[in-house]
This record gives structure tokens, sequence and C-alpha cells, in this order.
């Protein structure tokens, strides 16, 4: 029996879009034998051009011009969707990815998920000109819903809550295409873990306190200088920071452990960010869309900070609204914050409790369901 062949389509600017789509492919294939899954990077089979765009020039936007990047976030997301400046970008895009429609059609896949909007909107010209005949899906991965991600010619769309479900519905997309599945995290994030054996697999005390530190920004600084001002607090908690990819992050972070004996654990690049959740009291992180899934997941409270302009502070919002996080705006925010959840533990565990409320570690396994079933129609 010839297998069903799934392409998961991301695009890597940020890491979210890519690891929601890793996500479902694991999932898809440890579903069944039945199934064939592949997950692509979109921006891997374009022009070096339109990469430059969507990877550093983004980067460098957000980092150094962020009021520049809200305001051309908030303007695409206004203007006409005929009107001269998407029409320009759409040429564009399409100039510069027929290698990578071309990569599609060689794939022959029987099912397309999209994680990002520029497949999307690359499949949903495709379809218009008959040319590309498979199920297309589109997974939005964060909680906002910027109106490229609207595309006509789509089965369906998986959303992360009801109300960007809502704002679907209001940008003209059928109710019974729109389907609440929340953003698609690795199975892991669902499985129970053992707080004392993570912390043993760290060198960590399991009863004391624990912060998690995921990442620095513009008004904080870096991760080593975030965990230096925390640990001049003196209070009785540990701090696990993460470097990702930085070795010179990462070098600096093993430095200042030594200067704190017994309260900083530093960590490199890990794909068991779960067992480090495990481990922890707190998150203080950037609200991406995927982490901030996560850290739902595993019932972390957040301390959300520097989001990027957009999507992230749509992030931020909705957390804050839900009673799941606390935003900081500087260190001296940051703190207190800190200082004041970790004294505070009815708080904190009713912060811990609204979180778990929110949380849909299924998300992958209950989207990719849902398109199976309808390819089975």
């Amino acid at each position: 029996m010839t297998p069903l062949r799934i392409l998961v389509l991301s695009a890597s600017a940020g890491t979210g879009h890519t690891r929601a789509a890793e996500a479902l492919r694991s999932c898809a294939s440890a579903q069944q034998s039945g199934i064939d899954a592949t997950h692509l990077d979109a921006l891997q089979y374009v022009t070096p051009l339109l990469r430059f765009v969507y990877t550093d020039a983004y980067i460098f936007l957000v980092r150094h011009a962020p009021a520049l990047w809200r305001h051309f976030y908030r303007t695409t997301n206004i203007a006409r969707r005929d009107g001269f400046g998407h029409r320009i970008r759409r040429w564009a895009e399409r100039l510069n990815s027929k290698s990578l429609l071309a990569e599609i059609a060689r794939q022959q896949p029987d099912l397309i998920i999209c994680t990002h909007f520029l497949p999307a909107e690359l499949l949903s010209r495709q379809r218009a000109a008959g040319n590309a005949v498979c199920p297309i899906w589109v997974q939005v991965t964060d909680f906002d819903l910027h109106q490229m991600w609207v595309q006509e010619h789509m089965a369906g769309y998986f959303s992360p809550n009801d109300e960007v479900a809502f704002r679907m519905r209001e940008q003209g997309i059928a109710a019974d295409q729109v389907f609440v599945t929340g953003i698609p995290i690795m199975p892991a994030f669902a499985e129970p873990l053992d707080r004392a054996i993570c912390a043993g697999e760290l060198g960590i005390s399991p009863d004391r306190a624990t912060l998690l530190l995921l990442g620095g920004g513009a008004g904080f600084g870096s991760v080593d200088e975030i965990a230096e001002c925390l640990l001049k607090l003196n209070e009785n908690f540990q701090i696990i920071a993460l470097a990702g990819k930085d070795e010179a992050l990462l070098a600096a972070l093993h430095q200042l452990s030594i200067n704190y004996p017994g309260r900083l654990v530093a960590k490199g690049y890990t794909g068991q960010i779960e067992r480090l959740m495990a481990c922890a009291d707190l998150v203080v992180t950037k609200p991406g869309g995927l982490t901030t899934a996560e850290s739902l997941a595993m019932g972390m409270p957040m301390i959300v900070i520097a989001p990027i302009p957009g999507q992230e502070e749509q992030n931020a919002n909705f957390l804050l609204e839900q009673g799941v996080a606390m935003k900081a705006f500087d260190m001296a925010t940051l703190t207190y914050r800190v200082s004041h959840l970790l004294a505070h533990h009815a708080r904190l565990a009713a912060m811990r409790a609204k979180a778990r409320a929110l949380a849909r570690p299924d998300a992958a396994q209950r989207a990719l369901g849902i398109a199976l079933q309808k390819a089975a129609q």
C-alpha cells in the first residue's frame, strides 16, 4: 500500500515556525506505517535575496529598528490585499521562489501543512492556477493573526485559540474551515516528568526555588548580564540559564557560575527543554509563540521580556490577560517581579494552574488528525 505523503512547510524566519513544523512531522511519523512525512524549510529553496529579506533583514530590524518593524507589521496588516504594496511583494516572492515550487511538485505530496504564511501564499496562487491539487492547511504559530496568514484556496486553518479563530472567521474564512487546536509542540511536553530526576541530571536541588532563564533582549542585555543581576539579589533561588548555540555566551555563563557556586547552571543548545522546565518554578523568556506554548504545557508561570513588536507583543498581551505571566520592562522591574513571585507561593501556584488550563500539549496530534480525517473523506 502506497503511504500517504505529508509535506510540512516552514520558514526559518525565527525558530518557532520550524519547531512547529518539526512537531507536526514527528507526530505524523509516529502515527502509523502508512504515512511518509517530510519537513522542508521553504527558505532553503528560494533565492539568496529572498532568504536575506526573511532572515537577516528581519533580524536586523527587530534588533536595531523595532519601531520601524512595528510600523511595517501594522501597515501590512491593514493594507488592502490587492493594494500596490502587497502586489509588488507577491510578485517578488513568486519570482524568487521557483525552486521551492519545483521541489514541492517533485515531492508529490498528498497533503501539505504550512507553518508559515510564505509557502501558503505561494501555494494559494498555484491552486488558483490549477497547478497544485492536494489539500493545503495553514497552522498559525502565534496568538495573533496577521492578514498574510489568510489565503484563498486553503483546505482549512488550525488556530492557537478561540479568539484567533474568531478573527479568522471575521476575515472571511468559512467557519467549517477553522479548527482550534493550539500551537504544535513536541510530544515530550505532554509526558509526565519527575522534577527530582530532572534536577539530578543537572546537579541542582529539586527542593530549591528555581528560575529558568531563556533569553535576553533590548533593555535587559544578554543572558549572562541578566543572570548576574538576578544572582546579586542574594535570595535563596537557583538559576538555569540557556545559552543556545552561542559558545561565547555559554563560556561567560560558566565563568559567572564560578562566582556564584551552587546557584547557576549554564546549558548550551538542548533538544530537551522540557526537562529544564520540569525543574523550574518560573521562566523568564521572550514571548515567542512556540516557547509560550511549551511553557503553558509544562504549567510554567512566566515573566516575559523584550517582545518583538507585532506578533510577540500580542503573545505577551494574551498571556498577561490570561493571568499566566507578568511583563518586565527593564532590569529593575524584572528583579522586583522575580523576587515578588518567588516570595508569594500562592500567586505562583495560581499562575501555574491557569497555565495548565490553557495548555494544548496535544495540538500537533489534533491538527494532524483533522487533516487526515478530511483527506480520507
